[in-house]
């Protein structure tokens, strides 16, 4: 069973904005000009799609001069990859053992 720190996780991921800009923080770290030039992005909504992964902590940020860094916490990825790949263990258990409920 998922916490409800990794359903949020989840939540926080499936935008496909969030998602890209997770992606690209993954090879290096950006500051929200170079976010933008990436994505497309207009900077007042990429700005609010960084706060919301700020907020749920996958990504931190780092002040250089005038500027603001975003870098990726790989440590809360690799905890929620270590989540489904314990319920594709489950599964695969459970299709193993031919389990399944009676109606």
């Amino acid at each position: 069973m998922l916490t409800s720190v990794e359903t949020e996780l989840i939540r926080v991921l499936a935008d496909p904005l969030r998602l890209q800009i997770v992606t690209l923080l993954a090879h290096e770290t950006l500051c929200t000009t170079h976010l933008v030039e990436e994505t497309g992005a207009r900077q007042t909504n990429l700005s609010n799609h960084l706060k919301v992964l700020r907020e749920a902590g996958v990504v931190e940020t780092e002040p250089c001069g005038r500027f603001t860094y975003y870098k990726l916490r790989p440590e809360v990825i690799d905890t929620l990859a270590g989540s489904f790949a314990t319920l594709a263990e489950t599964s695969r258990a459970t299709l193993n053992a031919d389990k399944k409920k009676s109606c």
